[in-house]
């Protein structure tokens, strides 16, 4: 049979969806590109450059049971993260990636009809898992200065949907209850501006379940963390990650703070053995060197200020203060995905956006001195 045949046993809600746009693979940049990887300038997903501490590589090519399957409840891995975040360790689940847990949330959650809050112009993963569970997504928008509009989402969180809204999502299921979710970021992917504490606190206050994402949190400060906020919200779930402060994104590990009540059900409907022996050898010795990835940490930051003052400095950019580990700038008097063409054929990789609050923009990772300067002697080439 062909496959059109079988085609109608797909759910119409995801055959209408549109498709995440991931970051092309390195390698395949650089057959596209004709470059050698060591002569291409990475600067468009906010990886680390430097990748992981020495100790991390040491302890990965010496792991000795790879054919064992790894412990399911992650024990070691969480009573590291509890002395990490401060948080108790039943409270600590952790996945292949904060989007593993993100696509988690959303399925212990959400059903046909239901609907979460996003707050765009952010990370796009928070809409696309929603949309698998034909939930609809609801967009309060940021603003101009990407802060979140918290008195538009308390109306929205008391059932007040506009007409508009419910049409937009072109969903086959009414809008007939209240969301339950509410997603947010800090530092907020693509701009890095922290959410204002008060704001959050307001936030929790209504009927929503918040699940706040600090995957850039440790270029901010720990400080500025809500994960000990927890124990004391029971609708407050915040994620983090290993892939940007201790620079093992290859591996997938993220881990989420929920509150106890949740606990049970999480441990019951995640995939048993989720986070791979590699991924959590690498966590572990991340969690053990910390101190020595510090200066990583602490170079990525100082790298994000020359940055933006160097890009200030450039008279078609305008960019974003930023708190993770990218500026973000607006593109003025010229087009933006030309100035991405431009960079990529001398080497140079940046994102570009060109959708709603994000239009004629580029966002820029923080790498490496050296990689700077290689921009920035492309950004006046072109």
């Amino acid at each position: 049979m062909s496959d059109s045949t079988f085609a109608r046993f797909l759910l119409p809600h995801i055959t209408a969806m549109e498709p995440y746009t991931p970051i092309v693979p390195f390698e395949v940049l650089s057959h596209q590109l004709g470059r050698p990887p060591e002569q291409i300038v990475k600067l468009d997903a906010n990886e680390n450059p430097y990748g992981p501490a020495p100790a991390v590589r040491e302890a990965l090519a010496r792991y000795p049971f790879v054919h064992i399957y790894p412990d399911p409840e992650q024990r070691e891995l969480r009573a590291a993260l509890a002395d990490y975040t401060g948080v108790p360790a039943e409270h600590i689940l952790a996945g292949s990636g904060a989007d593993e847990l993100i696509d988690l949330i959303c399925r212990l959650t959400l059903a046909p009809g239901d609907a979460i809050i996003d707050c765009p112009p952010t990370f796009g993963m928070y809409g696309f898992d929603a949309g698998l569970t034909g939930a609809r997504v609801l967009q309060v928008w940021r603003r101009p200065d990407f802060s979140v509009d918290a008195e538009e989402i308390g109306k929205w969180a008391n059932g007040q949907i506009s007409k508009a809204a419910n049409d937009a999502s072109r969903l086959p299921f009414p809008a007939s209850r209240p969301p339950k979710l509410l997603f947010l970021t800090s530092p907020n992917n693509p701009d890095g501006s922290l959410l204002d504490p008060a704001d959050l606190k307001w936030l929790l206050t209504l009927p929503l379940l918040v699940i706040l994402d600090e995957a850039y949190i440790e270029f901010a400060g720990l400080e500025h963390s809500a994960a000990r906020w927890v124990p004391e919200y029971e609708n407050l779930i915040v994620l983090r990650t290993f892939s940007k402060w201790a620079g093992i994104a290859g591996l997938r590990l993220g881990y989420g703070i929920f509150p106890a009540w949740l606990m049970p059900t999480l441990w019951k409907a995640k995939q048993p053995y989720n986070v791979n022996v590699a991924a959590t050898v690498a966590g572990l010795v991340s969690l053990a060197h910390r101190q020595e990835i510090r200066p990583t940490v602490e170079a990525l930051i100082a790298e994000r200020e020359r940055l933006y003052r160097e890009l200030a400095a450039v008279p078609f950019l305008r960019p974003y203060p930023s708190r993770a580990n990218f500026v973000l700038c607006r593109v003025e008097g010229r087009d933006a995905r030309e100035l991405k063409a431009a960079l990529a054929a001398r080497g140079i990789l940046v994102r570009h956006y060109a959708k709603p609050g994000l239009e004629n923009c580029i966002r820029i990772s923080a790498g490496r001195p050296e990689q700077t300067d290689a921009l920035l002697a492309a950004l006046k080439q072109v």
